[in-house]
């Protein structure tokens, strides 16, 4: 009897995916439980089991393309005997001299059943730099599984520039100028991770939302972190960066102010969460350019400033690997962004829906300041909060805002 393979409700405001590959084609046999496709969102890529043991008869959403949660990926023929049915029939055997039939011809390797599938992030760097499904089949993965990985991509890559090319000819005969095209404009769909993330922001983009920014004196946590780093990374084997102390002050504010922290949905329902769950943008590959995706470090009000780091790290590492799982990146209540990192002075983050606001930290710079009538060189930063204008007013906004700078500036919350 036929069985429908559904797409699943992949998380939270997540309405559709994009099924990024199938694991199985037309025709193959595929036991319950076993890898069938790969479905992408903007918040994680994950495999999809079968429902049922059988053959896979039918494809319903091609690769590349969006599908509705719920909605019926393909069908699955579960009949008894389908394994043996979906294998083909065995030849004649001809009968052959018994030296030529004591030599069975070697099968080709199938490196298609030996590799796991490979990241849309490996494919997106393959289609830019050229390489072919030929290349890419004879890289040895170091990832789980033999997957090959970014870095095992990058590789390659600097193997190639390095090959030795074929030397020139003693005495070449000038070539005759050639005339080169004008190159043509590049245009083409947006697909995976960057689709997910467009449709996200569109859907964010209808929530009416306002910033409010404020300036922070950080002098105490610079020197802190200055004084610290190095005995921190000897204690815990962690890099002590200045994202935990945000997270310190930013859960603190939360518990005081836990409207921020609850979220509003598209029919106007409050849903207040009991615990501070806050999810942290993470820019994937080395320039940010493959994406950005936000794991959720959960129940920040229980844990201190050097479990927060570990969190922080740890979440971090299994992002730009590709090695999130769906718990990972669900149940946020709000959000944090670093543009800072990357040397950012100030900007308007957009929030993501349906949570109430996202805190944006921005770049530490040392300036003037008056201080008592003199001037004193200080750390300074920027803090900006985006909010959704239908649950935060303004001056709810700008003492939440104030609770986070005054928090940061005593700089008296580390334990």
């Amino acid at each position: 009897m036929p069985v429908e393979i559904l797409m699943p409700e992949l998380g939270e405001s997540v309405h559709e995916g994009t099924v990024s590959r199938w694991l199985k084609q037309v025709g193959d046999f595929v036991r319950e439980d076993e890898p069938i496709v790969e479905i992408m969102t903007d918040k994680v890529n994950t495999e999809l089991p079968s429902p049922a043991t059988g053959v896979l008869k039918q494809i319903l959403i091609p690769e590349g393309s969006p599908v509705a949660v719920f909605a019926a990926l393909g069908i699955i023929e579960e009949a008894e005997g389908a394994e043996v049915a979906s294998r083909p029939p065995a030849e004649p055997v001809e009968s052959k001299p018994l030296a030529e039939a004591a030599t069975p011809a070697p099968e080709a390797p199938s490196v298609e059943r030996e590799r796991t599938f490979l990241t849309p992030v490996v494919r997106a760097m393959a289609r830019r730099h050229g390489i072919s499904e030929a290349d890419l089949a004879g890289i040895r993965g170091s990832g789980q599984g033999g997957r090959v990985t970014k870095a095992d991509v990058e590789a390659f890559l600097a193997r190639r520039s390095e090959s030795p090319k074929a030397p020139a000819p003693s005495s070449p005969a000038p070539p005759a100028p050639v005339r080169e095209p004008a190159a043509a404009v590049g245009v083409e769909a947006l697909i995976g991770l960057r689709r997910m993330i467009a449709e996200a922001m569109v859907r964010s983009s209808q929530v009416p939302t306002v910033s409010t920014v404020t300036e922070v004196d950080v002098t105490r946590m610079v020197q802190f972190r200055e004084r610290n780093k190095e005995a921190f990374q000897a204690e815990h084997g962690l890099k002590l960066t200045y994202t935990p102390f945000f997270l310190k002050a930013l859960t603190e504010a939360l518990i005081e102010f836990p409207l921020l922290n609850s979220s509003l949905s598209a029919d106007l329902q409050l849903t207040r969460h009991p615990h501070v769950n806050i999810g942290v943008a993470v820019a994937l590959g080395s320039k940010g350019d493959e994406g950005l995706i936000v794991p959720v470090i959960r129940e920040c009000e229980k844990k201190n400033l050097v479990e927060l780091a570990r969190e922080v790290e740890r979440l971090a590492k299994k992002a730009r690997s590709n090695a999130l799982t769906l718990e990972d990146v669900q149940g946020g209540t709000f959000t944090l962004t670093n543009p800072g990192t990357y040397g950012a002075l100030f900007g308007t983050p957009m929030i993501n829906a349906p949570q109430a606001g996202i805190l944006g930290t921005y770049a530490i710079r040392k300036v003037p300041v008056v201080i008592d009538d003199m001037i004193a060189i200080r750390s300074v930063m920027n803090l900006v909060l985006t909010y959704d204008h239908r649950l935060v007013d303004g001056l709810l906004a700008g003492r939440f805002l104030a609770a986070i700078r005054d928090r940061l500036q005593a700089f008296d919350f580390f334990r």
